[in-house]
């Protein structure tokens, strides 16, 4: 299992990784940032279905086509996790190296988001005041990480969940 999940994993946590580089890029050349949360959200889940395969290949090459759902679930799991550490990992030299800059931008992205969509001068007071907030709180790689961790990791931990139930077999077919 342990290559399996290494392979998959690292594999996981390039792609997803290089995704999130090119998307950040995105969001500089566009600072409108439109769509580009839901793209790179979808693009995740597709990336992630490398938890899908992984799981797979792990029941059908190394337990003979057997897998209870513990075992597809730990699996798929360890892949999410690696995939989503390597994510992080990378997030932190890019932003930290390359995007210091890329909070503040985001916020000021969403403060104008919320101007266009007609917020009230009190939604906006309190929007604000959200995102120095998250400003403050960004100040600390602790929290950089867990912030990081919750984009990828539920995405990870759920198809790691329908891995295992489409996946598990008793039976070797």
């Amino acid at each position: 299992m342990k290559k399996n999940v290494l392979i998959y994993g690292l594999v996981l946590g390039l792609i997803v990784s290089i995704n999130m580089i090119l998307l950040v890029n995105l969001f500089y050349s566009n600072p409108d940032f439109e769509g580009n949360e839901i793209v790179g959200y979808a693009a995740m889940i597709i990336i992630f279905s490398l938890v899908f395969f992984g799981v797979r290949n792990y029941r059908n090459k190394e337990l003979g086509g057997v897998i209870s759902f513990g075992k597809a679930f730990k699996a798929g799991a360890l892949i999410a996790l690696i995939g989503a550490t390597m994510y992080v990992t990378t997030w932190l030299i890019y932003y930290y190296n390359f995007v210091p800059d890329f909070f503040e931008k985001y916020s000021a992205h969403v403060l104008r988001q919320a101007a266009a969509e007609g917020a009230t001068a009190e939604v906006m007071a309190e929007k604000t005041k959200e995102m120095q907030s998250f400003a403050k709180m960004y100040e600390n790689p602790f929290y950089v990480i867990l912030f990081t961790y919750s984009e990828v990791l539920p995405v990870g931990l759920i198809l790691a969940l329908f891995s295992s139930l489409v996946l598990k077999r008793k039976v070797a077919k």
